[in-house]
């Protein structure tokens, strides 16, 4: 048993020490949006920022004020009113009387074989005039000189496509303990700095914001080819890496912010239709992801309290470099470097809300979202 142990807790460290370091040392070498001179007007291609919302009256109109005092000399804003109930459409309106760069399109009915926002989101791009596409949502705030900033960069690396990773405003310990553990889980499931490695198959796509030319979109089949797709915005970097484009990834930090689901509750209701459907729908991956969270983030610990021997150097081997992982998260993102010390929670409340969304969307049969119903075989058939 206990020779089991040492190989057992072998093959963790193993994780831990070569790709876990792999996937950190690249994150290290990401590019920051910062970084870069905001571009002069002569290298400002025309761009067509694009979102959509439904029912989001009360983050509108701090996010919709940041996007047209945007710094940009060549920029339309398209925004899609997809069936709201509550006041978005006439705050859009509103906005768009005062401000000629805005546009809006209101939706009354919903195409059949779409989801919500890709079917408003295609809406808007048949409407749009731009070079290049800015994807975003209606909860994000963007800093006035980030455009010209992404101009810059994808200029400087000739880049087809181009996602950022933001900040992520959150209300208390709870929100915080989740966000962190997401963006050091996201990170390794995602190895963003091979995104612009044409010989690897990583992919990114963030619905915050994911910039790309007009014609590679096009090429990839734009949102028809997503059109019953919940993780839209992953599966949009999948196409792009897929056609063979050039893709990249970059940190923005608070140049592109988004208030996801404030709040313990909220954030664990809010991912309900998504991380069943990050999985494909498979219970078999699954149970794979959640074993893989717990046996990775969890069982170290258990091991260097309880281990003794090689069980328990090589258990404080694979501790030391996931909380250096969570921590290197922890700074880039601005928070308390002690959060790194939550991994262990953050792995469980994750394994916890992938079972959740998994369980209930098997129950249902399906997924509700924007008050329509969705037969989860239909959600398989149009996957990508």
């Amino acid at each position: 048993m206990y020779l089991f142990g040492i190989l057992f807790f072998g093959l963790i460290a193993f994780f831990w020490v070569t790709y876990g370091l792999k996937v950190a040392y690249g994150a290290m070498r990401l590019p920051w949006l910062k970084s870069y001179v905001p571009a002069a007007d002569a290298d400002c291609p025309r761009i067509s920022l694009i979102f959509a919302a439904r029912d989001e009256q009360e983050k509108l109109p701090g996010a919709l004020a940041t996007l047209l005092a945007i710094d940009y000399p060549n920029l339309e804003i398209i925004a899609v009113d997809d069936r709201s109930t509550d006041a978005t459409s006439r705050i859009l309106d509103d906005f768009a009387a005062r401000h000629a760069s805005l546009r809006v399109l209101h939706l009354s009915e919903l195409t059949p074989g779409w989801l919500g926002k890709p079917h408003a989101l295609q809406k808007a791009y048949e409407a749009s005039t731009g070079d290049w596409l800015v994807f975003t949502d209606a909860d994000v705030k963007f800093k006035p000189d980030a455009l010209r900033r992404v101009a810059a960069i994808v200029r400087e690396r000739a880049l087809d496509h181009l996602t950022l990773l933001g900040d992520v405003e959150r209300s208390g310990f709870w929100d915080t303990v989740l966000i962190t553990f997401f963006g050091m889980g996201f990170q390794l499931a995602t190895d963003p700095y091979e995104v612009s490695n044409p010989n690897s198959r990583a992919y990114v796509g963030v619905g915050a914001f994911q910039i790309l030319r007009r014609a590679t979109y096009e090429a990839c089949g734009t949102h028809r080819r997503l059109r019953m797709e919940v993780v839209d915005d992953m599966k949009l970097g999948k196409l792009v890496k897929l056609a063979g484009f050039r893709s990249g990834v970059a940190v923005a930090q608070d140049a592109v912010s988004v208030e996801w689901h404030l709040g313990l509750g909220n954030l664990v209701r809010g991912v309900e239709k998504n991380f069943f459907a990050g999985a494909q729908y498979s219970v078999l991956l699954v149970t794979a992801q959640i074993l893989g969270l717990l046996l990775l983030n969890v069982l170290p610990f258990a091991g260097l309290a309880f281990g003794h021997g090689w069980v328990r150097l090589l258990a404080a081997v694979s501790v030391l470099v996931a909380l250096g992982f969570h921590l290197g998260v922890d700074l880039v993102m601005r928070f308390s470097p002690f959060y790194c010390l939550t991994l262990p929670i953050g792995a469980i409340l994750f394994a916890y809300m992938l079972l959740r969304s998994t369980i209930i969307t098997l129950i249902q049969g399906g997924i509700v979202w924007r008050d329509t119903f969705y037969p989860l075989e239909e959600l398989r058939r149009g996957s990508v």
